[in-house]
């Protein structure tokens, strides 16, 4: 790990609880500099609805990294279109939204920033702004040009998507033996580099119910899945699928595998968000950068109450670190 890494922390959707959970984070010792991006006045605010002491600092770029401390926050400023209400969505503010990530990965691209840190954003309004914009994964994958994989991790389970955000009807075609190849290759790889597993174990779903049960029930087992298993386990990696969905999630068959790979977002993130949701963190991988999420969303409700947890963003902050130390 470098001497004193510099975190690049996006607040995400201001009237939701991003700026509460940076306001929160900010309370904690840590081994790094935090720079969040987003609005003071924002944070500040949501401080004083939640009444807890902050002390923001605009951010300087050529200073060199210092310590967090408790009670104080760096701020990168991201000016706003428009005020913010806690708990209201403004489509004014999309851009604001979208231009803090760019932001701050920018400053990752550059060297500036050891890793990203994003709390939650609203694709409904960004949307409704007329922005199309289906999550933060493929949003930054276009920024850096990297190839993302969605991987979600919480204690003892790490799993990660072959597809991401899509209809259901339409991941079978989205499945093809080149895109599987590269999603493992990747997933095998940031395994290795960023997470310091020489060797990872990784499980792999079927599509279809009992992994296709010899093409009875359909034949993407067949025709790509086991080619593309078996071509890849001929390379050296430790792979063991495709496996029925329905058995692979039992203990016995996790405690021996180092991830997961499901075929599509809800066959296996159901699994790991009961496993540990609030612990778990939402990991790009594929990018030339490092980024790291929480596990849920806005939560439009408890913006400014004060009673918005913050774990998950404090496991996705602890994940960073162990990446870059990895790295």
């Amino acid at each position: 790990m470098p001497a004193l890494p510099r975190i690049a922390l996006s607040c995400g959707e201001p009237a939701g609880i991003g700026p509460d959970l940076c306001v929160l984070l900010a309370q904690r010792e840590w081994p790094c500099e935090l720079v969040a991006f987003g609005s003071p006045d924002v944070l500040e605010q949501r401080a004083r609805q939640m009444n807890i002491p902050l002390q923001v600092e605009n951010f300087a770029t050529h200073a060199p990294s210092i310590p967090h401390r408790p009670g104080r926050l760096t701020v990168q400023p991201i000016p706003l279109a428009a005020p913010v209400d806690s708990g209201r969505l403004d489509a004014r503010n999309a851009r604001h939204v979208l231009d803090l990530l760019a932001a701050a990965t920018q400053g990752c691209l550059a060297g500036r920033f050891d890793a990203l840190v994003t709390a939650p954003v609203h694709k409904g309004v960004i949307n409704d702004a007329g922005i199309p914009f289906t999550g933060h994964t493929e949003f930054l994958a276009e920024l850096t040009g990297g190839k993302p994989v969605m991987l979600l991790a919480a204690p003892g389970l790490r799993v990660a998507l072959a597809t991401t955000h899509l209809p259901l009807s339409e991941v079978s075609s989205h499945i093809t033996r080149e895109s599987l190849t590269e999603t493992l290759a990747i997933l095998h790889g940031d395994l290795q580099r960023r997470f310091g597993l020489p060797n990872p174990r990784i499980l792999v779903c079927g599509l279809n119910p009992h992994a296709g049960e010899g093409g009875h029930l359909g034949r993407e087992e067949i025709d790509t899945l086991i080619p593309v298993v078996e071509q890849l386990k001929e390379r050296g990696m430790r792979l063991e699928g495709p496996l029925p969905a329905d058995t692979l999630f039992l203990p016995r068959n996790l405690e021996r595998a180092d991830a997961v790979l499901a075929m599509y977002h809800d066959q296996g993130l159901p699994v790991l968000k009961y496993m540990g949701f609030g612990q778990a963190v939402n990991i790009t991988l594929g990018l030339p950068i490092i980024r790291t999420s929480v596990d849920h969303g806005t939560a439009l409700d408890l913006a400014g109450t004060g009673r918005a947890e913050v774990d998950s963003l404090i496991a996705a902050l602890q994940t960073a670190l162990e990446m870059i130390r990895h790295t």
